[in-house]
């Protein structure tokens, strides 16, 4: 199975997982009398069509190059990492908004039993945080990641829902708001780490350098090939999953112009073939002093 179906298949189990939970979150919510459970459930809402975005944008991404996309079609990735931002930054908006509201509004205290549902959420959301996100550095896939961070976004608004909703089980008459507290709370997290998400992103999209394991793996493989002296320049930019590098090697300044060629696309090959990661690579040779 390659990058591009791991990547999928992460995929369908986020939304499969999301859909549940945004049921089990709003119907709890609802009849536990927790605001801060149906904010979670409108998290998870947002979380579905985030997650189908990141199919398209993973489906899309694995079109092969063509004449107007000489490099492919994963600088998609990127662009569908913004609008699962937008998501996030839009639920932290409405969950912010309700909050307000809610703080404002005397309500019933939350159901007691709501801590035990809230207690398996926690636990479930983490575990898919670890699982996609670990697939997300397996396949380099920054959409997959953003992806992860909903898991984990989740996961944070339903322990600030939990401590909450204890407060105002703990304290009784005059806590009842706690818990919309909490979801108000909650809100700063989603955008906190709705700017980690696209930080990275626009670093992908403006081809920012920030791959110095990967530039050593490739100086150390290029002079393993026979006939590389040495490395010079090493730009790498991302797209989608792969990475496509432009390098410049130093050899014999007295080999031919064939000798030349022959171990650039040597070095080519050799180079695709120890990191499955690379896509495109230009080289350009150098002759040494």
């Amino acid at each position: 199975m390659n990058n591009e179906q791991k990547a999928i298949r992460v995929t369908y189990f986020s939304i499969l997982s999301n859909t549940t939970l945004a049921i089990i979150k709003g119907l709890a919510g609802v009849f536990g009398n927790s605001y801060a459970l149906i904010a979670d459930a409108i998290e998870s809402t947002t979380d579905i069509f985030s997650s189908l975005l990141v199919l398209f944008g993973l489906r899309y991404a694995k079109r092969p190059a063509d004449e107007n996309h000489p490099y492919g079609h994963g600088k998609i990735e990127p662009l569908i990492t913004f609008l699962v931002v937008a998501f996030l930054v839009t639920s932290a908006a409405v969950i912010a908004h309700e909050s307000i509201q809610n703080i404002q509004t005397p309500h019933e205290t939350p159901k007691s039993w709501t801590l035990i549902v809230l207690a398996c959420i926690i636990i479930w959301k983490e575990i898919s945080f670890q699982i996609v996100i670990k697939k997300s550095k397996e396949t380099n896939s920054s959409s997959l990641k953003a992806d992860a961070w909903h898991h984990r976004s989740d996961a944070i608004t339903s322990i600030m829902a939990f401590l909450g909703i204890s407060i105002a089980l703990i304290f009784g008459e005059g806590f009842e708001t706690a818990d919309d507290w909490a979801a108000l709370c909650a809100s700063f997290f989603i955008l906190y780490n709705s700017y980690l998400i696209f930080r990275p992103a626009l670093g992908e999209i403006m081809d920012e350098h920030l791959y110095d394991d990967l530039l050593v793996d490739i100086r150390n493989a290029s002079i393993e090939v026979a006939g590389v002296i040495g490395t010079e320049k090493c730009f790498i930019r991302k797209a989608g999953m792969k990475y496509h590098v432009d390098l410049h090697v130093i050899v014999d300044g007295k080999i031919t112009v064939k000798e030349g060629h022959d171990i650039a696309h040597t070095l080519k090959d050799y180079l695709r073939t120890e990191i499955p990661t690379i896509g495109h690579v230009l080289i350009h040779i150098e002759p040494n002093e």
